[in-house]
């Protein structure tokens, strides 16, 4: 077999082991949005990673045992957690509040959310953290966690098929790197990039949904988004970012309020 052809084996095993990945990856039907996905973990193992990291987090943190602000976070999870359904029925949630000028939340595969305090000022109401919240457990609710893994993985794949590939052929090495480097920003910015701000706008509008069951006014969403916005801090262009930008998720946020205002209205009756 001659060189030319001994490269194009490399390509040939890559696509064929891409197809393997993704086809025998479970699916994944999202109850609120609908959207199906496939995943690269079982839920049993998201759960033990979620917990895995979020005792990470807490053995460097310092937590806030009690006081009103780790009241006013508890109350508001307690009610979102009932809103999740059957999607965060089999979860074991908790919430720890820490101590830190960062304006950040999240919530972690299986259940466990971290509130830093520096998003407070910006939350202000009950109602602007039950956006936060909301949005942060749709994450976990939507297992994008291990979406993001079974993408991650074909991305993977793709890059050691190039790199064999190119490792036997004849291209001078600066420009199988420039290749290999054209293939790398290929895969972040045109597949896991856009991939990462659709689970964005799925946790939009999967956490709307949650905080209107729960009795927050969704359009408070918009509210905190706006300011948000205005604190500041810049950010880098929205092909570039695994979030889409300020103004984009509040456009976004607006077309889902109809639906997610008339939940609000049905669980307030």
């Amino acid at each position: 077999m001659d060189r030319q052809k001994m490269a194009i084996l490399p390509v040939v095993i890559a696509v064929l082991v891409f197809g393997f990945q993704y086809c025998s990856s479970p699916k994944f039907k999202n109850p609120e949005t609908g959207r199906v996905a496939r995943v690269g973990m079982s839920e049993a193992q998201e759960a033990a990673l979620g917990l895995q990291s979020y005792r990470e987090v807490l053995r460097t943190a310092e937590v806030v045992r009690s006081g009103p602000e780790v009241d006013m976070v508890l109350r508001v999870a307690n009610r979102l957690t009932a809103a999740t359904g059957e999607a965060g029925r089999k979860f074991e949630w908790q919430v720890s509040v820490v101590r830190s000028p960062q304006a950040n939340a999240f919530c972690l595969p299986g259940g466990k959310i971290v509130i830093y305090t520096g998003i407070l000022p910006i939350t202000k109401t009950e109602a602007g953290l039950a956006a936060v919240m909301g949005h942060e457990m749709a994450h976990a609710t939507s297992r994008h966690g291990a979406q993001r893994v079974l993408q991650s993985q074909l991305a993977n794949t793709v890059m050691m098929g190039a790199q064999s590939s190119l490792a036997l052929g004849d291209m001078d090495p600066q420009k199988r790197q420039a290749v290999l480097a054209a293939v790398g920003a290929g895969a972040k910015f045109g597949v896991l990039l856009p991939f990462s701000r659709d689970h964005e706008s799925e946790a939009d509008e999967a956490g709307l949904l949650y905080m209107a069951r729960a009795g927050y006014d969704p359009r408070e969403a918009v509210t905190f988004w706006e300011r948000m916005s205005s604190a500041g801090g810049g950010q880098p262009p929205e092909f570039m970012s695994t979030h889409p930008s300020h103004g984009t998720r509040i456009a976004r946020l607006q077309q889902l309020l109809p639906r997610a205002v008339q939940e609000y209205e049905r669980n307030r009756r």
